[in-house]
């Protein structure tokens, strides 16, 4: 081995994840030792399928071997299977390569018991080593290279990196543990840790003790067993290990599948969403495997609407000599794909059945559904059928088909109103003709509802409306009751000039209407034009809008200060026409143009 060592800082984000686990945020330090034993078996998968692409590649026998030394103090897990090469332990150990690492470090509270959840739902993987041990050496050399390489951390901002010639294939993690985790040298709490969290890994776990070795693990792979034989704690276990997660599944769908394909599946719906679930490099949690040969965690298994299920697919009916990028377009897995999305949407149409605990799924999971209504696919309206949605007719979620049922005889059309606050939307002028028609208004929240009602137009035969274009339909359902008389029509005429006159371009059209009840004014967009809501999304996300020039303000005839404004004249009038404009704009959540004006014409007309 040689002296020459490189001294590295670990990249910021690492540095204060270690601190956080090294201060033991992990509510069970146990958990490491999961992380080692996944990533060895992941090294060895990745072995066994590169000598299939090259056979040139050493491989075979793979096995991972654990080796408490009570003297050293030191634990070392070590696998034969692929290694790393300097520049693998700078991107692998160096830096957190999983996705969702900025999100991650934004959640942190300083909160310990908090925390502790947030990082049990990102997962930290190989860092997790630092909570039991003060220093930490990764000996490893990459298959079809030359020299292997040693990587040294004290978990104290830095690490160092060497070559060392005398490392053997594959990769060895050395523990130097600290003293009050000796607990981890005992033969039997590893075998007991061993059995809890990876008897199902796919190759044998040896411990070795002196001169003798020991299999410690079944090395079944979980889902080819019957599952009358697994427990729902060894379907826990195997979810947790793969998702990287501490949660409970919510669902576990275990099946095989014969016929035209043949494929094995064990797929996991979670309780807790992950936190990488929103990242635009966000992939599902599903591996492939080929007869147990480990393919690919990259895969597209599923649509990405259901990116959030986790699991393993296992098949006998694809090749194993080809690239991945051949893989992906094989008409095979086309079937699967299908065969998978069709039985993940039955389970859930079937959990819907019990409301409380699909609600359960639907708070974690429900905004990443409805992403199923935006994408065009033969599912769309089964995924409609799942969706739930707040709406005017109580505080309780519902599904569309209950929206219909409660439809008046009169109407054909799904209303809706889209914002960003369920309780602004309650209280929106918007609502006003509906409600006092009996007309039921669905109230949507997620920035892609905004996307999906436009590419998803209607369900069961009833087109979804926003209510900004119910005119026509409210023409035909009378109100309740009607409050106040309607302003003669040339006072009107007079005064939507006069209103449109003074505020200038800000808005496209000044315009009456019969859609509100007590409100004076409201703001809505044209037929064919952004909702005010989108437009809110789209300049949040430095995107330039057309505003101004959609705009539209329209007037309540009936409204006794609409009366009064018709007869007001100079600077009254205009300064009331201002307010009310401003009012509208509060009232959709809108930021005020000018404060300052605001505040003296709302002063000059309480002096007066």
């Amino acid at each position: 081995m040689t002296k020459t060592e490189e001294k590295i800082a670990f990249k910021a984000e690492v540095a204060k994840v270690l601190d956080i686990v090294i201060h033991s945020l992990y509510s069970n330090k146990e958990i490491f030792l999961r992380e080692l034993i996944s990533n060895g078996s992941d090294a060895c998968d990745k072995l066994r399928y590169a000598t299939l692409m090259h056979p040139e590649l050493k491989g075979g026998n793979y096995r991972l071997t654990i080796t408490p030394d009570k003297k050293a103090g030191t634990l070392t897990i070590t696998d034969n299977g692929i290694g790393m090469n300097k520049q693998d332990l700078i991107d692998h150990l160096g830096t957190i390569a999983r996705s969702g690492s900025a999100e991650f470090l934004k959640s942190l509270s300083g909160d310990k018991q908090k925390d502790m959840a947030i990082i049990g739902q990102f997962g930290v993987g190989f860092y997790a080593s630092f909570m039991v041990a003060d220093k930490v050496s990764v000996r490893t050399h990459k298959a079809g290279e030359d020299t292997g390489w040693l990587w040294e951390s004290t978990g104290a901002g830095e690490f160092t990196i060497s070559e060392d010639k005398d490392a053997p294939l594959g990769t060895s993690v050395i523990l130097h543990l600290k003293k009050e985790d000796q607990e981890f040298l005992d033969g039997f709490r590893l075998r007991h840790l061993v059995k809890q969290y990876s008897d199902f890994v796919n190759l044998p776990i040896f411990l070795k003790d002196g001169d003798k070795e020991e299999a410690i693990n079944s090395g079944t792979a979980l889902w080819m067993r019957p599952k009358s034989e697994i427990t729902p704690t060894q379907y826990k276990d195997f979810y947790q290990t793969i998702s990287h997660a501490f949660d409970t599944p919510w669902e576990t769908l275990h099946f095989h599948v014969e016929g035209v394909i043949d494929y094995t599946a064990l797929l996991f719906i979670p309780t807790e969403p992950p936190m990488n679930l929103f990242q635009p490099d966000k992939k599902g949690n599903l591996s492939l495997y080929v007869n147990k040969v480990f393919i690919s965690d990259e895969m597209e298994l599923l649509p990405y609407w259901l990116r959030f299920v986790a699991g393993v697919i296992d098949t006998k009916d694809l090749p194993l000599n080809v690239s991945r990028e051949m893989l992906q377009q094989t008409p095979v897995l086309t079937k699967i794909r299908q065969g998978l999305t069709t039985k993940i949407l039955n389970a859930l149409k079937k959990r819907a059945e019990k409301p409380e605990e699909y609600n359960t799924f639907w708070k974690s999971f429900g905004i990443v559904l409805k992403e199923g209504l935006y994408e065009p696919s033969a599912n769309r309206d089964e995924v409609a059928a799942l969706c739930r949605f707040y709406s005017t007719n109580g505080a309780e979620l519902i599904t569309l088909k209950d929206y219909i049922s409660r439809m008046k005889k009169e109407q054909k059309n799904i209303y809706y109103l889209t914002g960003s606050n369920l309780e602004a939307l309650r209280s929106s002028p918007q609502l006003e003709g509906l409600t006092a028609r009996g007309i039921e208004v669905l109230l949507l929240t997620d920035p892609i509802d905004e996307f999906w009602t436009n590419t998803y137009p209607e369900f069961e035969g009833h087109k979804f409306i926003p209510v900004q274009q119910a005119g026509s339909e409210l023409e035909k359902i009378k109100p309740a009751e009607t409050k106040g008389e309607t302003l003669a029509k040339d006072k009107a005429d007079t005064l939507l000039g006069r209103m449109k006159s003074v505020l200038g371009d800000v808005v496209k059209e000044v315009k009456l209407t019969d859609r509100l009840t007590d409100s004076a004014v409201a703001l809505t967009t044209g037929a064919g034009q952004m909702s005010l809501h989108l437009e809110r999304l789209m300049r949040a996300h430095g995107q330039k809008t057309a505003f101004e020039s959609s705009r539209i303000l329209e007037v309540n005839p009936r409204h006794p200060l609409i009366h009064k404004l018709a007869d007001m004249t100079g600077e009254t009038a205009d300064d009331t026409i201002h307010l009310l404009y401003d009012q509208a704009l509060l009232a959709e959540g809108e930021q005020l143009p000018d404060p300052a004006a605001f505040n003296r014409r709302l002063m000059n007309l309480m002096m007066k």
